[in-house]
C-alpha cells in the first residue's frame, strides 16, 4: 500500500442480545444501563463486540454470563437477523448480530461491573424508554419473530417450566400476542395438534377450582395446522 493511500475503513462485529421472558404476567425484556459514552446511562439491549476467534454463538453466551448472569442451560437461543445500516453506532461501522433468548420465570439479573445496572422492563412499558443506538428496532425485530414462531413452532414452551397446565400455555400465547383468546377453542386447538402437548396423569396443585391437569411439550418442533394470530 503507498503511502498516499487512504486505509481501509474498519468494520466491527457485534452480537446484541434480546432476552425475553414473563414476569409479573407481563412479556418482559432484560435491558443494561450503559456506563461508558457513546450513550452512557441510558438503556440498551446487552450486547458486545465478537473477539478474535471468537465463534458468534459463543460471543452471545459469554454476553448473556457477563450482563445478566444466565447460563446455556437457561434460555433458548435463536438467531434473529443482522444490523448494518452505515451510522447506527456512532464509533464506527458496526454490524450486530442478534440474537433472541428466551425462557422460563429468569431471574433478576446480577449485573457487574460490565453494566451500571440491569433490569427486567415489561415490553408494553418501552414505548417511553429511548433505548440506546438502533436498539428500539432490533428489540421490534425479535419480538416480531416471536410472535410469528408462537404460530407455526413449539416455541411458546420455552417460556414455561417443564410441566404446565393448558392455561399458563394460554397466557403465553395472550402475553407474547397482546391479546385475548377464547379458552375452549385454545383448548381443543392445542390439545389436537399433533406433537405438541403430552398429556401427564398428574394435576397442578388445586388453587380453589377444579385441579388442572399438567402437560409438557411433545416430541415436534412444528405445529401443523398452526395457532394463527388472527384466530382462524
Amino acid at each position: 500500500m503507498s503511502a498516499s493511500t487512504p486505509p481501509e475503513p474498519q468494520i466491527h462485529v457485534a452480537v446484541d442480545m434480546i432476552v425475553l421472558t414473563l414476569r409479573d404476567e407481563q412479556l418482559s425484556v432484560l435491558l443494561v444501563q450503559r456506563h461508558d459514552e457513546p450513550y452512557g446511562g441510558a438503556w440498551a439491549l446487552p450486547g458486545g463486540f465478537i473477539e478474535v476467534g471468537e465463534d458468534i454463538e459463543a460471543a452471545a453466551y459469554r454476553v448473556l454470563a457477563d450482563e445478566a448472569s444466565l447460563g446455556t442451560d437457561d434460555v433458548y437461543l435463536e438467531q434473529v437477523r443482522t444490523f448494518g445500516t452505515p451510522g447506527r453506532d456512532p464509533r464506527g461501522h458496526v454490524v450486530s448480530v442478534a440474537f433472541m433468548a428466551l425462557g422460563a420465570d429468569l431471574p433478576d439479573p446480577r449485573h457487574g461491573d460490565v453494566v451500571q445496572d440491569a433490569r427486567w422492563w415489561a415490553v408494553e412499558d418501552l414505548a417511553r424508554v429511548n433505548l440506546a443506538f438502533d436498539h428500539g428496532i432490533v428489540l421490534d425485530a425479535a419480538i416480531e419473530r416471536a410472535r410469528a414462531k408462537l404460530e407455526y413452532t413449539t416455541l411458546a414452551a420455552t417460556f414455561l417450566p417443564p410441566e404446565f397446565t393448558i392455561s399458563q400455555l394460554r397466557a403465553v400465547y395472550e402475553k407474547v400476542w397482546g391479546t385475548t383468546l377464547d379458552a375452549g377453542n385454545f383448548h381443543r386447538k392445542a390439545t389436537r395438534t399433533p406433537g405438541f402437548l403430552v398429556e401427564l396423569e398428574r394435576y397442578a396443585a388445586p388453587t380453589g377450582g377444579r385441579p388442572a391437569r399438567l402437560y409438557r411439550k411433545g416430541h415436534g418442533s412444528a405445529l401443523v395446522p398452526p395457532l394463527l394470530r388472527s384466530g382462524d
